[in-house]
């Protein structure tokens, strides 16, 4: 019985497969060594040695518009069978492939320890397949959830969060998800030059929350290779959503992709310490001014005291500049932490925010764009594997 069936003329990808699915994965591997599709799923389940397979994997020289053509009719007729992309993820073709429900994507390079990494990550969000026990289950699956955070307005959180976003969706195309949980007056959907159909509102709704198939449905597809789901278009609709329904929420999506990025509101709203209470990391953003510097010390010594705080943090100076009067030492002295990461203060991020597309989306050379990619990097599993030990080292202006 085969769990993976692959298609494509390239035995060496076939190979690669196979060495990774033998390296832990239960279940076997068909292959069909052609680039010509079936025409029909039926087509297709027929030359199989099994009824249905779990994952279909279409591969190397398989031509991309047929790919998504059959992906999008099995989507509809066989959601519960995952379809996984080999192909270089450009925006474009990102954009479709989503559009078709395609799983996940995999460069054509990719080794046998990368194919395993999303391969598990598939099997782990399969959507309707049966598990033993749903409480290790709930454990395994979960992605990273990075929350960030500042208790001052003003800082750049949410810019700091849609960069994130953005870079992590190079990592993980369709594996990555921001949510706007300043319910009140949150920004990702124009700091992403998004017009949202659905927001938090929809994805709260008991059917939502009960289904999350149904949940994904509301999720607004961005050309950068990720999802967003919006803050609700009337600050008199956030009145209505609980923390109970923001955790519940935030536990359906962590199961479902790679990395959950949750923008916040400013200070700790309730809603904000009910997400901080499921993050697996969180991102601390202060300005380098003074009240910044002691909103974050207050409010670092308050959650301290509350003991909620997630093991893993990273705190990031944001328009950093020599001339501000404070030095990294002063910040870190203040706030009884180092600081991680350094962002300069710069004039095309500026630009970036005014136009809706996060710096990070398009090839900018800035010193700007350094500081967001060493933030982004922390997030990437081979860097914290190599550099679990140096998480929290003393950066300089």
């Amino acid at each position: 019985m085969s769990r993976f069936v692959l298609i494509t003329p390239d035995a060496d990808f076939d190979g690669r497969l196979r060495q990774a699915v033998a390296g832990g994965l239960q279940g076997g591997v068909q292959t069909f060594f052609t680039a010509v599709l079936p025409a029909s799923p039926h087509e297709l389940f027929a030359s199989l040695d099994q009824e249905q397979p779990e994952i279909l994997i279409l591969g190397p020289e398989v031509p991309v518009e047929d790919g998504l053509r059959l992906a999008t009719v099995l989507n509809v007729q066989f959601p519960e069978l995952s379809v996984i992309l080999v192909g270089h993820p450009d925006p474009e073709v990102l954009l479709h492939a989503m559009r078709a429900g395609i799983r996940d994507m995999l460069a054509p390079e990719s080794d046998p320890a990368q194919i395993r990494v999303l391969l598990q990550r598939t099997i782990q969000s399969f959507p309707r397949r049966p598990v033993q026990s749903p409480s290790l289950a709930a454990e395994s699956n979960k992605g990273l959830l990075i929350g960030v955070f500042s208790p001052k307005g003003g800082v750049g959180k949410t810019t700091i969060a849609t960069n994130i976003a953005i870079g992590l969706g190079k990592i993980a195309p369709m594996g990555v998800v921001i949510v706007d949980l300043d319910l009140q007056f949150g920004d990702v959907a124009s700091g992403l030059y998004l017009n949202p159909e659905h927001t938090v509102t929809d994805a709260v709704s008991p059917a939502a929350s009960q289904d999350s198939l149904v949940l994904k449905a509301f999720l607004t597809v961005h050309p950068g290779g990720i999802y967003a789901l919006c803050a609700p278009l009337s600050p008199i609709d956030a009145d209505d959503i609980t923390p109970d329904q923001v955790s519940r929420l935030l536990e359906q999506l962590s199961v479902q992709f790679q990395y959950v990025v949750v923008d916040t509101a400013p200070g700790l709203p309730e809603i904000g310490l009910a997400a901080m209470e499921r993050c697996t990391d969180v991102v601390w953003v202060s300005a380098m001014d003074i009240p910044s510097v002691r909103g974050l010390r207050s409010g670092l010594d308050i959650l301290r005291r509350l003991d909620i705080l997630p093991e893993t943090r990273h705190v990031v100076l944001n328009m950093a500049e020599s001339k501000s009067g404070l030095t990294v030492q002063d910040i870190e002295s203040t706030i009884g932490a180092p600081v991680d990461v350094s962002i300069p203060r710069s004039r095309a991020v500026a630009f970036s925010t005014n136009r809706g597309i996060p710096v990070l989306q398009e090839p900018v050379r800035d010193p700007a764009v350094k500081g967001f990619n060493q933030l982004v990097n922390r997030f990437n599993p081979a860097w914290r594997a190599r550099a679990q030990k140096k998480l929290h080292r003393r950066v300089v202006v």
